[in-house]
């Protein structure tokens, strides 16, 4: 089972995501670095040798905003060894002119940045299968974000399927243990990804045991209740 490390830029600085309550996130305070700078918190957790893969969650970007195309370039740059998943609100082609091109990054297409089905098979055309990851994002009062028939068709999904609950995100809460079975019912052909509210390795071990491919985690990694050791 794959353990991948989170981090959320905002405003030039990885902060502590909570909730999906974005405009409330902080600044990440982390034993791993000294600081929120991108580099110091990416090297922090990867200084430790086992993480192959990190997910980058560019949140101006998905907002609508600039998206750190610099600072992503020269972390993938930087750990060239390490797939990056990246995760920057791609509505468009377009967008793609304005990231990183690196043969060690994979795409997000999440589901709340699309609002037509269009959208989503316009990426498909550019992104390639094998670096294309859809994220099925369900928000802040586990509601399903963007367009509706992304989660209602699963023969439209890639071989790697995020089930995204923002609610649980930071909150301890634990993960959507029900929603990733239904998931991984529906698409014994995808690979499943849980994201949001791992808290522990008892979490950890109880999703490898479900079948679950992977867990993207944060709050745990910070707070230590998953140690780098044992991840």
């Amino acid at each position: 089972m794959d353990i991948i490390p989170v981090i959320d830029l905002k405003g030039g600085l990885v902060v502590h995501a909570k909730r999906g309550e974005r405009d409330n996130y902080r600044p990440l305070a982390t034993p791993l670095a000294n600081s929120a700078v991108p580099r110091a918190v990416v090297d922090g957790i990867l200084s430790y040798r086992g993480f192959t893969q990190l997910y980058i969650a560019d949140l101006d970007a998905i907002a609508g905003g600039a998206p750190h195309g610099e600072i992503i370039h020269a972390i993938a740059t930087r750990h060239a060894d390490v797939r990056v998943w990246l995760d920057a609100g791609l509505r468009a082609p377009a967008q793609l002119a304005n990231l990183p091109m690196l043969p060690n990054i994979d795409y997000v297409l999440g589901s709340e940045s699309m609002s037509r089905l269009e959208d989503f098979h316009a990426l498909c055309a550019v992104v390639p299968a094998a670096r294309r990851v859809l994220s099925l994002d369900n928000g802040p009062q586990g509601e399903r974000l963007g367009c509706a028939r992304l989660f209602d068709d699963e023969l439209l999904w890639p071989a790697r399927v995020i089930h995204m609950t923002l609610a649980r995100v930071g909150s301890g809460g634990g993960p959507d243990f029900e929603g990733l079975a239904a998931l991984r019912k529906r698409a014994p052909h995808c690979a499943v990804y849980a994201a949001g509210g791992v808290r522990d390795e008892t979490d950890i071990h109880a999703l490898a045991a479900d079948g679950v491919a992977g867990a993207l985690v944060a709050t745990a990694l910070h707070e230590g209740r998953i140690t780098i050791a044992s991840a």
